[in-house]
């Protein structure tokens, strides 16, 4: 044993103690508190609430001390903290979805994984395994969409593998199907309910709809521009027994009930804000509003639920209310709105300040959530 050997076992065993000492706090970086939209003197609808982007959003409980001090030291040792690619930061999110407990969970097809945000746990975890074929580990390559099965498990589509596989709700594989009957699965939606699980499969302009197990029951849609025609389907949404679809090379989106049937036609082809070029996700609150992602020119756009224009958020750029090629939008029952963020590699938070309710501050949503997650 050389004469470092003892002082190495010392530092490790600081170390050990220090890490059984530390907490974690989750934070929303770049907060803006004043940043309402639209802005004054406009009546705002919605507040700016910050961002999500990896494990910078969790921050250290403990101040200084010996613990944190040997903990830097060794992760320097190792490289660890400098090297982009040890970080666990997000890179190209996708889609995502919130839990009853509150849990973030986001979709990240650059990294590869599915990124979870506990807030109440101070936790991050990266699931980077999808499931198990014989002895071997099957890694995800290109998560996109994501929802929750009826029993709660988290179902993923993985575009490139060319099916869904089902892990429950700590990311231990579970199962998976649709190998061979999708093509290129992107977004995915769950009807609570029923527990039907439809796909959007945007290289066969069609939605397929599976039963909780994981049979094909039927498919919606066809090849064409009529109503209840698809051109290249991507993102979807389910929302009180509505399935919304974002029919992208088609410059819209349609909602359908859940026998397949087109109710509704949602925005148009155009130059002007509120028309659309290349829609990607959407979603929709519990007051009905509509959310789309005009990905060409970065925008989120606001729909009432009739389908009329409300206001748009954004313009491309990396400041506060912009974007560069966004993604995924999905929402929660804090009447929180999120957006994937894409080329700017982080999930953007908005909180909407609804009519019907007051606006919350996060410490009276807090304890709610708290309970849940301790059920």
């Amino acid at each position: 044993m050389t004469r470092f050997a003892p002082v190495f076992v010392c530092l490790l065993a600081l170390f050990a103690a220090g890490c059984a000492e530390t907490r974690y706090t989750m934070i929303y970086g770049q907060v803006d508190e004043g940043r309402v939209f639209p802005p004054a003197p406009d009546v705002p609808r919605y507040r700016y609430v910050g961002e999500l982007t990896g494990e910078d959003n969790f921050q250290a409980q403990e101040q200084g001390g010996a613990g944190m001090a040997i903990k830097d030291f060794l992760k320097a040792l190792v490289g660890l903290g400098d090297d982009p690619e040890n970080r666990k930061m997000l890179y190209r999110p996708q889609a995502g979805v919130v839990g009853a407990d509150g849990r973030i969970f986001v979709t990240d097809a650059g990294r590869q994984s599915v990124f979870v945000f506990d807030e109440v746990a101070g936790k991050l975890a990266v699931w980077e395994v999808a499931g198990k074929a014989e002895d071997d580990e099957i890694m995800f390559v290109s998560p996109v969409g994501i929802d929750f099965a009826k029993n709660g498990d988290v179902l993923v589509a993985d575009s490139e593998q060319r099916q869904v596989f089902r892990l429950d709700n700590q990311g231990v594989p579970r199962s998976r199907f649709g190998f061979g009957e999708l093509e290129r699965p992107t977004g995915l939606a769950v009807d609570p309910v029923t527990g039907k699980i439809f796909v959007a499969d945007t290289a066969e302009h069609n939605i397929k709809v599976f039963d909780d197990a994981g049979n094909l029951t039927s498919v919606i849609g066809k090849v064409g521009e009529a109503p209840g025609e698809l051109n290249a389907p991507t993102h979807l949404a389910f929302l009180n027994g509505k399935l919304y679809v974002t029919d992208t090379f088609n410059a819209r989106v349609q909602v359908f009930d859940t026998d397949g049937n087109s109710q509704q036609v949602i925005s148009r082809r155009g130059l002007y804000l509120g028309d659309l070029v290349r829609p990607k996700g959407v979603a929709a609150d519990n007051d009905g509003n509509i959310y789309i992602i005009e990905s060409f020119h970065d925008y989120l756009l606001v729909y009432e639920p009739g389908g009329r224009f409300l206001l748009p958020i954004g313009g491309t750029g990396s400041e506060v209310g912009q974007f560069y090629l966004p993604a995924g939008v999905w929402t929660d029952g804090r009447d929180r709105v999120y957006v994937a963020d894409m080329f700017n590699g982080r999930v953007v938070i908005f909180q909407y300040l609804s009519e019907k309710r007051p606006e919350k501050l996060d410490s009276d949503v807090a304890p709610a959530v708290e309970k849940e997650a301790n059920k």
